[in-house]
């Protein structure tokens, strides 16, 4: 369907079409604020977790370009054009999910991130694609706006369901050298509701069909994915590269923050790091009682460390709550919104270091919850009045590779090299991730199109 000829849409019907996005950020939220905790009870040490965490960057380089090209060239009158990768992304992203927490073995915790990142990638895309499908430019604030409420929501329960499933009676663990029992619950819980807010945006939400089918056709027997690719690269537009540089700082920093925060918190806030367990003795009864209670320390912090970061999520609802109210009836001025945000986060993150003790880190969180949620929807706000529509899958899955290649640079020893200009302390790395997001704040000044900042 042309854009000067999609309707406006209701609250309910782009919610509906974005309620699959709890789920995505379910698996998003538990990777996030627990993978560095499952890498540390398995043996990594913190400078390993960056590595350990290159599937995340890598998969999506490679996946979100391929199911946008594939997407775009989809369509099927029973399944439509984006919601047959929805599916297929669940399903794989279900199955990741519940059983990352039952890795005997480090390398198998890092195999299973690949397969989970690879999987959330092909349900995310799409959905980023369907926006711009489905509204007209006049709504696409709104929509990314109302996908970033709901992501808010996801990102807060499911940073909070270990806690949670605490609280129900299921114990952390008694031997405290395995991954504990309420994240292995809480992974569970995690996958059913992927499967199932997926299912629910399948099931409501009924796609455009081309708006000539006979020429779709035609396009779609003459598409190469190679071709394509360096076609769009080459002709990538000034706004979407301006706003890439942007994306680089942005992801840059929360990439430092997923790998990071745990080790970086439980040492400098809690004084509770996680134990090494070769530096101990375990054959003598003093070195194993030292171990233990270290282990089951660092085991409460993390718990406090998940729990704190959920409020970014929280922070980022109530943000995209605020926002949706007011962009229902008026235009947003993308572009300095998503200054002030980014500037806020990164203010956030450089408390951190300050802070007296960890009564106040849910403040810090809350700050950085403003960035997330303006990263979640300003820039694909941006891009979606940039792009031809009729590759709209494609320049999405191209967009993201300004937020995996800053987390491939983060992985491969960025974030270790990096995190020595603020000294040799644990809470380096969160220093780093503030002044990463504040040069991301700063370089919106780059964005000088009034259509694309004013929507």
């Amino acid at each position: 369907m042309e854009l000067s000829k999609k309707p406006a849409l209701s609250f309910w019907q782009i919610w509906n079409m974005s309620f699959g996005f709890m789920g995505i950020q379910f698996g998003f939220a538990l990777q996030g604020g627990y993978m560095s905790r499952i890498f540390q009870t398995l043996g990594a040490t913190p400078d390993e977790i960056p590595g350990l965490w290159i599937a995340a960057p890598l998969t999506g380089l490679i996946v979100q370009p391929i199911i946008g090209f594939l997407s775009d060239r989809t369509w099927s009158v029973r399944f439509g054009r984006r919601k047959p990768y929805f599916l297929i992304g669940a399903i794989l992203s279900s199955f990741a999910l519940f059983f990352v927490p039952y890795s005997p073995e480090l390398w198998i915790a890092a195999g299973f991130l690949w397969v989970l990142d690879a999987s959330i990638n092909i349900s995310m895309e799409p959905f980023r694609a369907l926006v711009a499908d489905k509204l007209p430019d006049s709504q696409r604030s709104y929509g990314f706006i109302l996908q970033t409420l709901i992501i808010g929501i996801g990102t807060w329960v499911a940073s909070n369901l270990p806690w949670m499933v605490t609280q129900l009676g299921f114990p952390e663990s008694d031997d405290k050298t395995v991954i504990p029992d309420n994240v292995k619950v809480a992974f569970g819980i995690g996958a059913l509701v992927f499967l199932l807010s997926i299912l629910y945006t399948v099931l409501t939400t009924k796609e455009y069909p081309p708006a000539d089918e006979e020429q779709f056709k035609a396009q779609k027997k003459q598409g190469n994915f190679i071709k394509d690719i360096l076609n769009s690269v080459r002709t990538m537009s000034s706004t979407m590269l301006k706003l890439g540089v942007v994306q680089f700082f942005s992801w840059f920093a929360f990439f430092t923050m997923w790998s990071m925060a745990t080790p970086a918190l439980t040492a400098h806030v809690y004084n509770a790091p996680a134990p090494n367990k070769s530096a101990f003795n375990m054959n003598l009864e003093t070195d194993k009682s030292t171990f233990e209670a270290m282990n089951v320390a660092y085991q409460h912090a993390s718990d406090s460390v998940g729990s704190n970061m959920g409020v970014y999520g929280l922070t980022s609802m109530v943000f995209a709550l605020l926002l949706t109210f007011y962009s229902a009836k008026r235009t947003v001025n993308r572009k300095w919104i998503h200054l002030g945000s980014l500037i806020l986060g990164g203010i956030g993150f450089i408390s951190m270091s300050f802070i007296p003790d960890a009564s106040y880190l849910w403040i810090c969180f809350g700050l950085i919850g403003f960035s997330w949620g303006s990263i979640l929807s300003m820039p694909y706000a941006m891009l979606s009045s940039s792009v031809d529509e009729t590759k709209m899958g494609l320049m999405m899955g191209l967009f993201n590779m300004f937020i995996v290649i800053p987390q491939i640079v983060a992985a491969l020893g960025g974030v270790n090299l990096l995190s020595k200009v603020f000294g040799d302390s644990p809470i380096a790395p969160m220093l780093l991730a503030g002044v990463s997001l504040v040069i991301a704040g700063l370089c919106n000044l780059l964005i000088t199109d009034k259509t694309v900042a004013r929507g």
